[in-house]
């Protein structure tokens, strides 16, 4: 494990949370083929330092879910900064 994989395994998470957009368990991320249980681990670790991801907990399952604005197109997060 390595800054690299650990930052590839960041966008690999980031990118299947993109896709589901509604959040995903720890445990169904871990899946993310070519990455270690615990890259992806530290991958979000990476995300959440970033501010890029936020954790809900529905029932007793904690989902990882990306924070709205990451959601958002990029060019309307260019207008809502402006």
């Amino acid at each position: 494990m390595n800054v690299q994989r650990i930052g590839g395994a960041a966008g690999a998470v980031w990118a299947r949370l993109h896709e589901v957009e509604v959040g995903s368990t720890v445990s169904m991320l871990k899946r993310i083929d070519g990455f270690t249980g615990d890259e992806i681990v530290a991958g979000i670790g990476w995300l959440a330092r970033e501010g890029k991801i936020d954790f809900q907990t529905v029932n007793k399952k904690t989902f990882v879910c990306l924070v709205e604005a990451e959601l958002s197109p990029p060019s309307l997060q260019r207008l809502q900064a402006s």
